[in-house]
């Protein structure tokens, strides 16, 4: 019994045994094959690694900044229906200005808000007026003006600083004048024929009188 127990046990060591050799002979025998291949092959330096970048195009300067500045006023999404189906698209309503005296409202449609804006920007560009503004960035007199169903006053208020609301304000502000006070004469709240009117307004607005300053008589 003893004899038969020992026999199993013997046999399992022996088994065991001859694992180790050879995965130490196959470490062994790889290990020189991967240092030669690592010789052979040279060494980049970092001059040829920036000279494959030589052939690469400049980068793209960074665009000029416009003279104007824009303000979106309203944006809405249009569908409009055909035999396909339905068909999105975006119509966007822009003041675009250079607060020195250069204002204009423009109208952009697309299918992207991007593609939109850009229209309605060059749109407002097209569309700039020049006004005719006093020294102190205002105007000379009171203007009114009605555009479809929306009606504007603007009155001057030196040292008042600028009162306005809705769409108005922000042609105001882009145009670059202070100091007047706009009121709404119409129950609209169509942000289009409110800024239309400020701009026919503004249109009308004659340039200053020079003063004239009376000499005292001796």
């Amino acid at each position: 019994m003893t004899e038969n127990n020992t026999q199993p046990n013997t046999e399992q060591k022996a088994e065991v045994k001859p694992v180790a050799p050879v995965a130490a002979t196959h470490s062994a025998q790889i290990a020189p094959h991967a240092s030669v291949v690592n010789a052979e092959q040279p060494r980049r330096d970092r001059n040829d690694r920036n000279s494959r970048g030589g052939d690469r195009k400049p980068r793209r300067e960074p665009r000029a900044r416009s003279e104007f500045d824009q303000k979106i006023i309203d944006i809405r999404r249009v569908t409009r229906v055909s035999s396909g189906g339905r068909r999105f698209s975006f119509a966007v309503t822009i003041v675009a200005g250079d607060k020195k005296g250069r204002v204009g409202v423009g109208t952009g449609k697309g299918s992207d808000t991007a593609l939109a804006v850009e229209k309605a920007f060059r749109n407002a560009k097209k569309n700039l007026i020049t006004i005719n503004m006093t020294k102190t960035n205002s105007i000379a007199h009171e203007v009114d003006a009605k555009y479809s169903s929306s009606r504007v006053e603007i009155q001057p208020a030196p040292g008042k600083g600028m009162a306005a609301g809705s769409s108005v304000r922000d042609v105001l502000i882009l145009a670059g004048i202070k100091d007047v006070v706009a009121k709404l004469r119409s129950g609209t709240k169509n942000k289009l024929n409110n800024a239309m009117a400020a701009v026919t307004a503004l249109k009308s607005v004659k340039k200053p009188r020079p003063s004239h300053k009376v000499k005292a008589q001796s």
